[in-house]
């Protein structure tokens, strides 16, 4: 082979894999910002007002296809739960994991998805306190004062948002501060070696604990949910169709969330993850067109420059 030769062969192929990174993070993209939309739609604009159920057709269609992405397709490598305390451990993350997930549905039936994202922006500030209160890890001072303006962002937001809801706020604050909480728990809960599980195998451990938990709840809690959904599909089957891709997008926004983290740096998964919200609101408001207020993006542009303030102030700390 001549010199000519190979350089255009690992031309070619660097070519391709900036072509697959751009595919991967489309797919990251559309299926982040299409289940958020459709949530939306589903729960608010279609009429289907049953929030639990929802995330518990979620989990059913994550537990079924990371099985077969797993043992079937081999996408990762599968680990195997090894005690009775590890599975319990994960039991504990799956139920944190479900009420941040419920909570958020539930606050897309009052909110619109502009301000639902710029209260979800607010993670960072939920993950630094209960990092301090419950591994007493205190961040630079620095780090500290770049929560400011994700807060006074969000307080600003709420102030000019034509829709706010104040139970609808309560439930997106919820599923904010459980997020965050799930992520504190999991460094603590499964810091050991042996114990440690990639993204995928988590989830597939997770979701079948966390439709068990579910189910009861959505019998209890939403009146007769299986014979008002069978109803609907007799009336329209179009809701089941939305219903089985809905559930299928939750999980594949699990996979190319793990499948970006593995094939591009955690830079660019910074950016493209502070990007992504501004996106979501943008296309929310123009498929939805919600009204929003100058005072209301002011905040939620000013949330977005605290959050890139304080990922840059802990990459610079977490530096030797």
């Amino acid at each position: 082979m001549t010199a000519k030769g190979g350089a255009d062969g690992a031309g070619a192929a660097a070519g391709n894999g900036r072509l697959f990174t751009v595919g991967l993070v489309t797919a990251w993209y559309s299926s982040n910002i299409g289940v958020l939309l459709l949530n939306k739609y589903l729960l608010s604009n279609y009429g289907f007002k049953y929030p639990i159920f929802l995330t518990m057709c979620h989990m059913s269609a994550c537990a079924l296809l990371s099985y077969a992405a797993i043992a079937w397709l081999r996408v990762v490598p599968m680990q195997l739960v090894r005690s009775r305390v590890q599975l319990a451990k994960i039991a504990a993350l799956s139920l944190v994991f479900c009420g941040s997930v419920v909570s958020g549905n539930v606050s897309l039936r009052y909110l619109p998805v502009s301000f639902n994202q710029a209260v979800g922006a607010t993670t960072p500030f939920f993950t630094a306190v209960f990092a301090y209160i419950m591994t007493v890890k205190r961040e630079s001072w620095v780090t500290y004062l770049t929560l400011v303006p994700v807060v006074t962002g969000v307080i600003i937001a709420s102030g000019g948002e034509p829709s706010f809801h104040l139970f609808g706020f309560i439930m997106c604050i919820g599923a904010t501060a459980a997020r965050a909480l799930k992520t504190v728990l999991q460094g603590i809960l499964l810091s050991s070696e042996g114990e440690k599980l990639n993204s995928m195998n988590l989830l597939l451990y997770m979701a079948p604990i966390a439709v068990i938990l579910l189910l009861p709840a959505t019998i209890f809690m939403e009146d007769n949910v299986v014979g008002v959904t069978i109803q609907l599909a007799k009336k329209d089957f179009t809701i089941v169709w939305l219903l089985l891709f809905n559930s299928c997008l939750a999980y594949f926004v699990n996979l190319t969330n793990f499948l970006v983290t593995k094939h591009t740096s955690a830079l660019t998964l910074q950016v493209l993850g502070n990007a992504k919200g501004a996106v979501a609101v943008v296309v929310s408001i123009m498929i939805f067109r919600n009204p929003v207020s100058i005072t209301g993006m002011l905040g939620y542009t000013l949330t977005v420059i605290g959050v890139i303030l304080y990922s840059e102030s802990k990459k610079r700390s977490s530096k030797p």
